[in-house]
C-alpha cells in the first residue's frame, strides 16, 4: 500500500481584530412615525376585507366586532395589526403584494409603532 503525501489544509484568511463573524439578518426598513401609522391603516382595512382574516385578529386581540373604532384610538393599537401581519408570513406576503409594499417596509412600519422585539431568534 502506497502512502498519500501529507497535504496541510490553506491556511484561512486573517480576521480584522475585533472582527466577530455573524450571520447578517434582513433589517426592517426604517419608517416615519407618520408613515407607519398609514401603513397600519391599510393593514387594517385589509384584515377587515376579509371577514376570516378580521375574526382570527379579533380573536387573538380579544377586542369585539363593535368595538373596533374604540380600540383603534388607543396607543399601541395599530402597532398590533402590524405586529399580528408580520407574524404570519403568509398574510405579510399577500398584504405587501396587494399593496405593492415591502415586506420590510411594513415590518419597520412595525417596529416604528412597537418598538423593537425583545428578543431575536438566532
Amino acid at each position: 500500500m502506497t502512502e498519500r503525501p501529507f497535504r496541510p489544509h490553506p491556511k484561512p484568511e486573517p480576521r480584522n481584530k475585533g472582527e466577530i463573524p455573524t450571520r447578517q439578518r434582513p433589517q426592517p426598513a426604517r419608517v416615519s412615525p407618520e408613515k407607519a401609522g398609514e401603513i397600519a391603516i391599510l393593514g387594517l382595512s385589509w384584515l377587515a376585507a376579509d371577514p376570516e382574516r378580521l375574526d382570527k385578529f379579533l380573536s387573538l386581540t380579544g377586542i369585539d366586532h363593535g368595538a373596533i373604532r374604540e380600540a383603534a384610538q388607543q396607543a399601541g393599537f395599530l402597532g398590533a395589526v402590524l405586529e399580528h401581519l408580520c407574524a404570519d408570513e403568509e398574510s405579510l406576503l399577500a398584504f405587501a403584494a396587494e399593496t405593492n409594499m415591502a415586506p420590510d417596509v411594513i415590518s419597520g412600519a412595525a417596529v416604528t409603532l412597537s418598538g423593537p422585539a425583545e428578543w431575536q431568534s438566532i
